[in-house]
């Protein structure tokens, strides 16, 4: 076999739809709601307790809810692509999957070991904002940490701390650190206790995670039919304030603003492709897969849009740009208890995030492994919990220090690119698959889709590169990922080829079927 052919070869669909009926690796434990619930609890987090708020305040004013709206529309096209696959193929390792049946195993590896990254540094970064809710909860009651364990360092104090010791090299000294923030103890914390829990078993974390979505929603719900009895429409005057530019030469509002904001909460309209990594733990993965992925991004999206809405019409937009804007909102017209209860709700049901997301790395890891790409020890099945403990084990400790030892914008950074690029091999091999293999038996077949895969492709493209845009203050590049995310993102991917070209390759199940 050339080289060539060994970067390309792939999976049959039988072969993947004939696996799946036979493994016994994972306890088929997971109905339709918990699925659902999964979904919810990767999408629904810091978007509508942070997000919405900020951008409303940033640059969109009222028409945030078309920024959802947009978004919405862009994260739809690629979740009814994984619909279809997840029907199609009901294994573990979602996108990962579906491009080695499709596209390759290169291909496959590549985004795995994209999404694997993604997915760990997603339960980082919640992790970190999660911290500062208790915080926050915590004062209110009285207690404090010490400074120490508050926050992690300052960018500034691990690079002084760095320099001393690798030494100067020739650079300029570093001041020493002006606080005495060290670790993130609390944001350390809960990503070991999410990992315990998806380690002893996978039910038992389900239910945990069903019951703290339950809570968020009911949270969400209370803002809602609250806040509508506090609406002042005038609030919404002007829905899509006129474009205006800062002293920094930085534009806001106007259409653009509302098309920069949609590429900000895009962001939090995806995380559904979470519930897909489960697929062998589902009953009924066939029937219950393509059902959770479309019904959890519904039930987001209408709770986004409503949220947005009711918001922006409380309170005027301008004073929503805090880290805690719903709470905020609340407070601003004298509903304390609300903005408390709010806070607690937020607390409790971005740890829902963390499950999904912590979940979806572990079982892409194994994955991986399991089909030789990385070593076979971690493929193994804990005998007792039935849960691959070794994985999950290892990115509880790797999340947890991440999360306690990097500031969130040093974290964040490396978030979104690896989703958006799943969602174009999403979009692009089950157009393929539709081509190569019109026949084969689908639970779900995705409408519409020689026009439903291309918008889903354009989409992430844009949300990846941004839109050139042309105003009173010049042209620009509007939305876009940060150039140094994508430097990072390089480095990550050179890593990943050293590792496939060096070991995967050669060690690959399919090398010697």
């Amino acid at each position: 076999m050339s080289f060539l052919s060994r970067m390309l070869r792939h999976k049959s669909v039988e072969l993947l739809q004939a696996e799946a009926g036979q493994r016994g690796d994972f306890r088929r434990v997971l109905g339709l709601w918990q699925l659902t619930a999964i979904g919810i609890g990767g999408i629904i987090g810091v978007g509508i307790f942070v997000l919405a708020g900020q951008q409303a305040a940033m640059n969109a004013g009222p028409a945030v809810a078309l920024s959802f709206i947009i978004a919405g529309f862009g994260s739809a096209c690629a979740a009814l692509c994984y619909a279809e696959f997840a029907g199609l193929i009901p294994v573990t390792g979602s996108a990962y999957t579906y491009g080695y049946a499709v596209l390759g195993e290169f291909v496959a590896w590549i985004i795995g070991w994209d999404l694997l990254l993604e997915y760990a540094l997603v339960v980082a970064v919640v992790a970190i904002g999660w911290s500062g809710y208790v915080q926050v909860l915590l004062g209110s009651a009285g207690v404090h940490l010490p400074e120490w364990a508050q926050q992690s360092m300052s960018a500034q104090t691990m690079e002084y701390y760095l320099q001393q010791l690798f030494g100067m090299h020739g650079t300029q000294a570093i001041a020493g650190p002006s606080d005495g923030h060290r670790f993130n103890v609390i944001a350390a914390g809960i990503s070991l206790l999410v990992a315990a829990l998806l380690t002893i078993r996978t039910e038992w974390g389900a239910r945990f995670n069903t019951v703290v979505v339950a809570i968020k929603v009911i949270g969400v719900l209370l803002v809602v039919g609250v806040g509508v009895f506090y609406i002042h429409a005038e609030n919404w005057h002007p829905f899509i304030p006129a474009r205006t530019v800062d002293a920094q030469g930085v534009g806001h509002f106007g259409w653009a603003g509302v098309l920069t904001g949609a590429s900000v909460v895009f962001f939090a309209v995806f995380g559904y492709d979470t519930l897909t990594t489960a697929a062998e733990e589902a009953k009924h993965p066939q029937r219950d897969l393509p059902r959770a992925v479309l019904l959890s991004l519904a039930v987001a999206m209408v709770l986004y849009i409503a949220v947005s809405l009711v918001l922006t019409g409380i309170t005027h937009y301008s004073h929503l740009g805090g880290d805690a804007s719903v709470s905020d909102a609340f407070e601003s017209i004298g509903l304390h208890w609300l903005s408390v209860t709010i806070a607690a709700a937020a607390v409790i049901g971005v740890t829902s995030v963390l499950f999904a997301f912590m979940l979806g790395a572990a079982r892409i890891w194994f994955a991986l492994a399991r089909d030789g790409l990385l070593p076979a020890w971690y493929a193994h099945i804990h005998p007792r919990f039935g849960t691959p403990a070794r994985p999950t084990v290892i990115l509880g400790v790797f999340t947890a220090l991440v999360a306690g030892l990097l500031p969130i914008g040093e974290v964040a950074e490396l978030v979104n690119i690896g989703t958006l690029s799943a969602f174009i091999i999403i979009c692009t091999a089950v157009l393929v698959l539709r081509v190569r293999k019109p026949h084969v038996a689908r639970s779900f077949r995705a409408p519409a889709l020689a026009v439903v895969a291309p918008l889903g492709v354009l989409f992430s493209l844009l949300l990846i590169f941004g839109v050139p845009w042309s105003d009173t203050d010049g042209w620009h590049r509007i939305g876009g990922l940060p150039w140094i995310t994508f430097e990072r993102f390089i480095i990550w991917m050179a890593l990943g080829c050293l590792i496939y070209f060096g070991y995967g390759i050669r060690h690959s199940r399919l090398e010697k079927p």
